[in-house]
């Protein structure tokens, strides 16, 4: 009876020191990860960025922002309000056969408008 008793402690010895082993290990590895270092041992795939501890606590405790939407694009001709489309050269269907050189007074006197100063004459240096 000794002999298994003897058999049966060594076993559960052998499992507890296994178990203890990898509770460490996997402690170690999550204590690693949380302060941004790399672990011990590296897998397949791409290794994480290494983020700062204020930075990842911080992006932690917030949800990303969500980008926003910039604002429609509107045909340079004056008094239009229609959407420009790249298809037509960011100007509106209706405006679609204007000349490209108009088009492009009708952008810089908006430009002008837009800052105070007046439109630029042709010929003169940027």
């Amino acid at each position: 009876m000794s002999t298994i008793q003897s058999i049966v402690d060594d076993f559960a010895q052998q499992l507890s020191a296994l178990i203890e082993a990898q509770v460490v290990s996997r402690a170690r590895d999550a204590v690693a990860q949380a302060l941004g270092g790399a672990k011990g041992k590296r897998g397949p795939g791409r290794p994480p960025k290494l983020v700062s501890l204020a930075l990842a606590s911080a992006s932690l405790s917030s949800p990303k922002k969500r980008r926003k939407k910039a604002p429609p694009q509107l045909c340079p001709v004056p008094g239009c309000k229609n959407r420009a489309a790249p298809i037509f050269g960011m100007v509106c269907s209706d405006h679609k056969n204007v000349s490209k050189t108009k088009i492009k007074q009708y952008r810089e006197a908006r430009r002008a408008k837009k800052t105070g100063a007046g439109p630029k004459k042709r010929g003169a240096k940027k």
